[in-house]
């Protein structure tokens, strides 16, 4: 069991110096999946967020082996250097154990990159591959993802005479890469930082490719304050939107059940990019996304075989 005071004590290899947002996400993940590390690490990151916001030249948070890529290539690019490292020994030069990380938001995971990302999950490379997900493209202007949630705001779905917000449920990304039947995947929150340290470290121990989804708000898309991050996460945990669960070896497992579950709607309350279904005319809308968030986790509940004792 993981301590912050032993995770305090271990090198940071994402300084601060950063230009992420007041209240952002990513930067709290990054640094709790790199803290979950035993052996010299390579990174590679999609062209996103995180990327734009640690790599100005001429300086860099990286304090380990980096890699920038494009959009749709970060899982291409980071198997081709686990292929590289493994070949090293049948040339004379073992350099050592390593861990490979690929970084990806939502934008470059469930949509520009999957085709990538399957691939190299169906070939096999160990490697651990990250999805930072703050539910649209933040880099680009806030455009709507496949992870955006269904009636969120974007400037691609504006709210308006013609759309309540993005009409689309959003993709399971984790299950679609369950299903790829890899060794590893896993659902993390910022909120539940040793669930997380945890998840990684088993990833990463992992003999074969690995999936860790974790929620990172991004404060400018979904309208809240800095502060609130982490508790908009732990409403979301709450709220079973996203609930944090493991595939190991084909076998589904629930890794928390709230005690006392929280309103979905309230959560989506709690954000800008919903506002315009509180204004009196959405309450079927409100009523339909709560009972989509109800059946998905009755759905994960039965894959993990849980028993559904709402509270």
């Amino acid at each position: 069991m993981y301590s912050l005071k032993e995770l305090s004590k271990r090198p940071e290899l994402f300084e601060a110096g950063h230009r992420a947002c007041a209240g952002c996400g990513f930067p709290q993940a990054v640094r709790l999946v790199l803290k979950a590390t035993e052996h010299p690490v390579v990174v590679a990151v999609a062209t996103g967020c995180l990327e734009v916001t640690s790599t100005v030249f001429p300086y860099t948070s990286w304090n380990c082996s980096f890699v920038h890529n494009a959009f749709e290539n970060v899982a291409a690019t980071i198997s081709g250097i686990e292929a590289a490292h493994s070949a090293l020994p049948r040339y004379g030069k073992d350099v050592g154990p390593r861990h490979f990380i690929a970084f990806g938001g939502d934008g470059a995971s469930y949509d520009i990159g999957l085709q990538s990302l399957s691939g190299a999950l169906e070939r096999g490379h160990r490697f651990l591959y990250v999805c930072y997900d703050n539910g649209a493209y933040a880099n680009t202007g806030v455009q709507r993802s496949g992870a955006t949630p269904r009636g969120a705001g974007t400037t691609t779905t504006p709210p308006g005479r013609f759309l309540d917000g993005k009409p689309q449920r959003r993709k399971d990304l984790t299950a679609i890469i369950a299903a790829h039947g890899i060794p590893y995947v896993a659902q993390a929150a910022i909120s539940n930082w040793r669930d997380l340290v945890r998840k990684a470290r088993r990833a990463l121990d992992t003999d074969g490719p690995s999936f860790l989804n974790i929620l990172t708000p991004c404060r400018l898309i979904w309208g809240t304050a800095p502060e609130e991050t982490v508790d908009l996460v732990r409403h979301a945990v709450n709220s079973c939107f996203w609930p944090l669960f493991e595939v190991v070896d084909g076998r589904w497992k629930l890794n928390y059940k709230p005690k006392r579950r929280q309103s979905y709607v309230d959560w989506l309350r709690r954000q800008r990019r919903f506002a315009h279904l509180f204004d009196g005319r959405h309450d079927d809308l409100l009523a339909e996304l709560e009972a989509e968030v109800e059946a998905a986790w009755r759905q994960l509940l039965e894959r993990c075989g849980e028993v559904d004792d709402k509270s």
